[in-house]
């Protein structure tokens, strides 16, 4: 923990890594992505629902691919997939207190939506602790892990990337931030597509809950 006391900006993912994917928050925005495309493309579920997985794996994301391929209006898609419900999520007081006390510059990094991001974080009760979201539409629709998308959110808040960290829940996310010289955090799970090369060089530190890797290094700093 010596070598992260020194950290000036804290990037983090959003979906099932400042809340558990436990919770199943994005398996909503996951069947409303299916309904969109069932109903955008005039097709059943089913098939919907294989374009949105081939998609995913090819593009990075859905919404890259349909983009891409069918031209759609993203704002319209980003609306719709995240209008879901979040009135289960609970406040998350650990996970507020401490990122309260790290210091520095803390960003939300998504290939969601700043929208989504919003409410998410203000249902957890974390919203007042983040500088900016930079979100697929400041990353002009190009996804992680694409470099120039890394590249961007250096360039636009002026990140030091050897004084950066970047927290996130899919594997091969963490390897553009790591050859940028970043530190980087893997958070555990079991999802296949997310846990897909968790096991490289490029990830420095694993956690299974992120509240329980930020008490960490705030209580290093304090001993």
């Amino acid at each position: 923990m010596k070598e992260l006391q020194n950290i000036k900006y804290w990037l983090f993912d959003l979906d099932n890594t400042l809340y558990s994917g436990a919770t199943k928050v994005f398996d909503q925005v996951d069947k409303k992505m299916s309904e969109y495309i069932s109903t955008k493309l005039n097709i059943s579920k089913a098939e919907a629902r294989k374009i949105q997985k081939n998609y995913f794996v090819e593009y990075n994301t859905t919404l890259n691919g349909m983009i891409k391929n069918h031209k759609i209006n993203a704002n319209e898609f980003l609306e719709f997939v995240h209008d879901i419900d979040l009135s289960f999520l609970k406040e998350d007081k650990k996970l507020d207190e401490e990122i309260g006390k790290i210091q520095g510059k803390k960003i939300i990094f998504t290939n969601g939506s700043k929208a989504h991001a919003q409410n998410v974080t203000r249902k957890l009760g974390i919203d007042r602790h983040f500088k900016d979201i930079f979100d697929i539409v400041s990353a002009d629709f190009v996804p992680k892990p694409s470099k120039q998308t890394y590249d961007k959110i250096v360039e636009k808040y002026k990140i030091e990337p050897q004084y950066c960290i970047f927290i996130e829940d899919i594997a091969r996310n963490l390897k553009p931030a790591f050859e940028l010289g970043m530190k980087t955090v893997w958070i555990i799970n079991d999802e296949p597509w997310a846990a897909e090369f968790s096991d490289s060089g490029f990830i420095n530190y694993r956690t299974k809950k992120l509240s329980n890797f930020l008490k960490e290094i705030n209580d290093y700093e304090r001993t």
